[in-house]
């Protein structure tokens, strides 16, 4: 199917289905989360990332009707939750362990949400076969689950969670127990889906590529708070802080000092981005800013102790003699071996003032 995605969202509006306000989950001391504030508009897909305990899957069970709040509200449509029983949400809910019912075939786990509205015999039919189509497994509805690949039971439990047709869909970790192929191949599919059905989801996951192949916005958190929130590509380029950088996987962040042009750190100088202002502050250079360079260009000398072929490109963990690893990254044709001792220079480019310019709206989770 083919959907010219960001104009249909923007077509649609951005009105609020769903939101978190103040909201506080406390077990025995520990506070899973602490007054989160989280809008997801209609038809919107928001992804939640963060490390384990990071209150993620807590905010999940909040929305579902799982977990009661000791602070705050959850308003769907506008209309408080509190009190209202997960079942009489009108929102769906996938588990990572897909937990469909072995005793019935496919057809009968997708009609089972169809039955306990009292939806006729004719309707849960109908309905049964328009999502197998949809999910890719027409005519499936008489084959046992236990016949069943991984890739295809999350498809029978993503058309059960849509049988009813939610008003908002609710992930956890819906890809996680599939190998990395497979999920690449499904969350592409997943985004055109609910794409094609106007579908609002809110999804966890622990895998950064999924989540930012899936969301329109994506959410990091840490410690039961919200540490950032933005569209990927947003997030990607511009971590809130040091925390957000370390936690999508870039280690060349460091203390610096800025004065004009360049910063002072561990490395030696680093040029920063027009504008810097001068004074402390964290700086994360990414892999592809650190160049390796022939002696004569070097801003300094480092040993190469590692490289991993990353498909796209060489990731070289390079050694100075008396400063901590950075990460490289380079062409195939251009990697040095293990052992080599290079030059390296830094590409302002590539090198992000964490924290610049203060949180702003999105970082404070509004939509």
């Amino acid at each position: 199917m083919t959907v010219d995605t960001g104009k249909r969202r923007a077509e649609r509006g951005a009105d609020s289905l769903l939101a978190l306000q103040g909201a506080e989950v406390r077990f025995k001391g520990h506070t899973a989360l602490d007054t989160v504030d989280l809008e997801v508009a209609e038809h919107e897909i928001v992804c939640v990332l963060g490390p384990s305990g990071s209150g993620k899957s807590t905010l999940l069970r909040v929305v579902a009707g799982l977990q009661d709040l000791d602070a705050g509200r959850v308003l769907l449509d506008g209309r408080d939750q509190r009190g209202v029983p997960a079942h009489r949400r009108g929102v769906g809910l996938m588990f990572q362990d897909h937990q469909l019912f072995p005793q019935r075939d496919v057809g009968g786990n997708v009609a089972f949400g169809l039955r306990m509205h009292g939806a006729a015999k004719a309707e849960q039919a109908a309905r049964v076969a328009e999502l197998l189509e949809l999910v890719g497994l027409p005519g499936a509805g008489r084959r046992a689950v236990g016949s069943l690949s991984g890739g295809e039971q999350q498809r029978v439990a993503l058309a059960r969670a849509l049988a009813p047709r939610p008003r908002l869909l609710m992930l956890d970790e819906p890809l996680g127990q599939l190998d990395r192929s497979l999920r690449e191949r499904l969350v592409v599919e997943l985004r055109e889906l609910f794409a094609e059905l106007g579908t609002t989801v809110l999804a966890v996951t622990h895998d950064q590529g999924e989540a930012f192949a899936l969301a329109d916005r994506v959410v990091v958190m840490r410690d039961g708070r919200i540490a950032q929130v933005g569209a990927p590509l947003d997030v990607w380029q511009r971590p809130a802080d040091a925390f957000v950088a370390r936690f999508l996987g870039f280690d060349n962040v460091v203390e610096a000092t800025v004065t004009g042009e360049a910063a002072d750190t561990v490395w030696g100088k680093v040029p920063v981005p027009a504008g810097t202002p001068s004074g402390p502050c964290e700086l994360l250079i990414r892999p592809a800013g650190v160049r390796v360079v022939p002696a004569a260009e070097a801003q300094l000398t480092c040993t190469v102790t590692a490289r991993t072929f990353r498909g796209t490109h060489v990731a070289l963990h390079l050694h100075p003699s008396d400063a901590p690893r950075l990460e490289a990254a380079c062409a195939l044709r251009d990697a040095p071996e293990p052992g080599s001792e290079v030059g390296v220079a830094f590409d302002a480019g590539e090198i992000v003032v964490l924290g610049a310019g203060g949180p702003g709206p999105r970082a404070r989770g509004e939509a």
